[in-house]
């Protein structure tokens, strides 16, 4: 009888186990699952390590080398902190801006890791930074690492810092007038190694580029390579000013920089099949017609646990903020009218008319795939366009928009498509009280990309924006 009790308990026991790990497992897999959709939790873990931190970006190094030290810099002496300093520190595009905060008796800090675009998308991952910088759009593989933060391409979270054009350069004795994509993609690839190839000059073309897997290679690498292959030949430089002043030095030379780091080279207009070469200047890069032109992105949760998260993105936006971003060497969302534009000899005499009195404004609108939906810039960018109407003192009447579609359909589908979007503008400008005073769509004239390609047919829907005196 005692034997059988003694054999009897132990199987009691596994048995009333058995229901209490399968409890305690699922306990710790559902803790573990609700820890990784609160980034706002595993945020202040981390804010718990580092007390003095208030707001932490990370990501690409074009924008955390100079500009977000700026920005952030500007910032702390917006809010009313004193004492403000930039800390940089032996790694390049990491640093600190350290300032008293009112009312504090020690400072705190925005930490700025700029080492590369994927550092913004794995530290908003695991919660360690509150803004990721990228010079590029987030990609599909990244936005799958982010549910917990909310709609990645969303307003709320996706914000349009500045603008930016990869400059081709060569030296100034270079006689190159242009250069079409293609052509630079030969080049590079080193499929194309002599002027005589795309020029009346018989010379070794002799390659420079930034350091690397640096933000302006991976920009370049995606407008321009395709499936191509960087030459292994090209001579690194340890920063973009290094190359300009490499290709300066060299007439057979030639390189790519940031639009703000031409120097003493010389930028080389560009073309995509079936546009006309275009220079990178502050209209061309403003309005994205240039072919390399690249948007500056800050991404942020849509509602941000960190107070200071939605205040530094609304100074980098603000007038102030831009005018940093333009001291830094890029384009910024400021609005401007130029009065010098020289249209196309192939556009339509109906469109030479209409803006031969008028300045054409420093943006284009540009919509969500597949629609007629304004993107997150054209959405900021009017509300830019009525404040620099306010400021100038014009009426709805003034503004001419002229709406434009890609080539994939037949004339007259074209001409309804490209009127759609222009619509959709002045519905948008009529919401705030300003009712445009003409609206016309051109079709699928003056491309602005290739229509051979998603993204050259997307860019091509756009909608201009001009001002009549």
């Amino acid at each position: 009888m005692t034997q059988a009790t003694s054999q009897v308990r132990p199987a009691r026991t596994v048995t009333w186990l058995l229901p209490l790990a399968v409890v305690v497992v699922l306990g710790f897999a559902c803790l573990g699952f609700y820890l990784k959709s609160r980034p706002a939790a595993r945020r202040s873990v981390a804010a718990g390590a580092r007390p003095n931190s208030m707001l932490c970006l990370a990501g690409a190094n074009t924008i955390g080398g100079k500009l977000a030290p700026s920005l952030a810099e500007a910032f702390l002496k917006h809010i009313g902190t004193t004492q403000v300093k930039v800390v940089p520190s032996s790694t390049s595009g990491v640093s600190t801006v350290q300032g008293v905060l009112p009312g504090a008796n020690s400072p705190s800090v925005i930490e700025i890791d700029g080492r590369a675009n994927w550092v913004a998308f794995d530290r908003l991952a695991d919660g360690s930074c509150d803004i990721g910088m990228s010079a590029r759009r987030i990609n599909q593989n990244e936005i799958t690492k982010l549910p917990f933060m909310g709609d990645m391409t969303s307003p709320s979270n996706e914000h349009v810092l500045a603008l930016d054009g990869i400059a081709v350069l060569v030296n100034q004795d270079n006689p190159i007038s242009s250069l079409s994509k293609e052509q630079l993609a030969g080049i590079f690839s080193g499929a194309i190694t002599d002027w005589s190839q795309v020029s009346h000059d018989k010379a070794s073309i002799v390659l420079y580029a930034p350091f690397a897997k640096s933000a302006t290679e991976d920009g370049f690498k995606s407008l321009v390579m395709g499936d191509a292959v960087l030459s292994s030949n090209i001579k690194r430089q340890p920063d973009m000013a290094s190359v300009s002043t490499a290709v300066a030095a060299d007439r057979m030379a030639i390189g790519f920089v940031g639009s703000g780091f031409i120097g003493r080279a010389r930028a080389v207009p560009v073309s995509e099949r079936g546009t006309l070469a275009l220079p990178p200047n502050r209209m061309t890069i403003g309005t994205e017609d240039y072919p390399l032109t690249r948007r500056m992105y800050l991404y942020t949760a849509a509602h941000p646990a960190n107070r200071y998260v939605a205040s530094f993105v609304q100074f980098a936006q603000s007038n102030a903020g831009q005018e940093l971003v333009a001291a830094a060497g890029f384009i910024p969302q400021n609005v401007v009218a130029d009065t010098q534009v020289t249209t196309a000899a192939s556009a339509p005499p109906e469109y030479n008319r209409l803006t031969r009195a008028a300045g054409r404004l420093s943006l284009d609108f540009r919509f969500l795939p597949g629609g007629a939906v304004l993107d997150n810039k054209a959405i900021t960018d009017i509300n830019k366009v009525v404040d620099f109407m306010g400021d100038l003192g014009y009426g709805g009447n003034n503004i001419l928009l002229f709406g434009f579609a890609d080539s994939t359909g037949n004339l007259q589908s074209n001409l309804d498509l490209s009127q759609v979007r222009a619509n959709a503008v002045a519905d948008q400008f009529i919401q705030r009280g300003l009712k445009p005073g003409l609206v016309k769509g051109f079709g699928a004239y003056l491309p602005v990309a290739s229509n051979d390609t998603a993204e050259g047919r997307e860019k091509n829907l756009r909608v201009e924006i001009w001002l009549r005196k």
